[in-house]
This record gives C-alpha cells, structure tokens and sequence, in this order.
C-alpha cells in the first residue's frame, strides 16, 4: 500500500480550473506493460471521454514524480507498480478544453511480489483500438521500440 504524504492534497476543481487556465499542466502517464501488452482505460470524464487512453494524472505539489507514477497507477488502475523507466514527454493537442496537460510516460511492471489485482479497472491491449486518444496513439507508435 501506498504511504500518503499528508503535505501533497489535490486542489477542488474550480481551483484547479482556475490555474490550469491560465498555465501548462506536468502529469505522468503510466504504461504498463503485461505480457506484451500495455494496460489502457476508458475515460470517463473530459477531455476525451469515452476513448481509451494511457492512464496518467496530474503531478501535486509537493509530490516527486517517482511517487505521483506509484498514486496514479494505484487510483487509474488498481495495482501497485514498479518504475522501469521514463519513456518521452507527451504533449496534448485538445481543442476546446481548458487546460493544457503535458505529460511525462513512464514504463512500469507490477511491483514485485504482487499478484495481479482481480479488481483491475483497465484492459489489456496488443494492438491499439481504434478509440484512442490520438496524441497517445502517435506517442505509442513513435516509442513501440521502447514499449513492446
């Protein structure tokens, strides 16, 4: 399990609207990567909800990006990872939508010593679908080399 930092908190989202408004927006994004296949989910809110998608989320303040890789992966997928390594940046093209999230992607493997969690909230995928968020879709087809 995860040790929280009492010091990292999560803004309410009218802040967190507010700022990232106004500027860019550092988030990870988790590929893990089981049996040759990477680890996507459906997103359910926007942007691009409804599409597969790299898991990732927003580095807090106060959070290293090792430990916003581990928070991430345990909220967006349900498992406990172990960092392979830092992959490329990706940079988002989102029309019509208020914020501006870079992210840096990262290879991860489940941590050692876990099962795989029977309450997983992703999908496993060889071959990309077609329903993917397409900045994610060109990253993963210039990295597949460092990826599969």
């Amino acid at each position: 399990m995860l040790k929280k930092n009492k010091n990292v908190k999560k803004l309410p989202f009218s802040e967190f609207k507010n700022i990232y408004s106004k500027v860019p927006r550092l988030c990870v994004e988790i590929i893990l990567k089981i049996d040759k296949g990477i680890a996507l989910t459906k997103r359910n809110i926007q942007p691009a909800k409804g599409k597969w998608h790299i898991p990732g989320g927003t580095v807090l303040k106060g959070e290293n990006l090792k430990d916003t890789v581990k928070r991430v992966a345990q909220e967006e997928l349900g498992e406990i990872v172990k960092i392979k390594k830092m992959i490329g940046v990706i940079e988002y093209s989102f029309k019509n939508y208020f914020s501006q999230p870079i992210g840096i992607a990262f290879l991860v493997c489940l941590g050692s010593n876990v099962k795989k969690n029977k309450l997983v909230k992703y999908k496993l995928f060889k071959k990309m679908p077609s329903n993917i968020i397409k900045d994610q879709m060109k990253f993963i087809t210039k990295y597949k080399d460092k990826i599969f």
